[in-house]
């Protein structure tokens, strides 16, 4: 099984150009819902005894990961995106600034 070459961000469709949009916005969404999580949500619980940052902030950031996953698939299949650019988007979603990193990457290869 081949995969037809990436598009090129020139060359996206409005479609490609949507998809690709809906893949940036839910990365940033789920990338800061996660560091919110890491960040303010789990030292409240653990240094101020407060569980309900974590369990709010928690539910929104799982809600939005799998968000964020379906929304990669439909942007993956849409826009022809390189074998390497799927994997790098789940992992990326576990990893602080992960979804971040990936948008740069994947608009800058796409780029060019």
């Amino acid at each position: 099984m081949t995969q037809a070459l990436p598009s090129t961000l020139s060359d996206l469709t409005k479609s490609q150009n949507s998809a690709l949009k809906k893949l940036t916005i839910m990365g940033y969404l789920e990338g800061t819902s996660f560091l919110l999580l890491l960040g303010i949500a789990m030292p409240l619980k653990y240094m101020l005894g407060i569980p309900e940052a974590v369990k709010y902030v928690g539910m929104a950031h799982g809600a939005l990961f799998i968000g964020y996953i379906l929304t990669l698939v439909y942007a993956a299949s849409k826009i022809k995106m390189p074998l390497w650019a799927l994997p790098a988007g789940v992992l990326g979603s576990f990893l602080p600034f992960g979804p971040f990193v990936f948008d740069y990457v994947l608009k800058k290869r796409l780029r060019g």
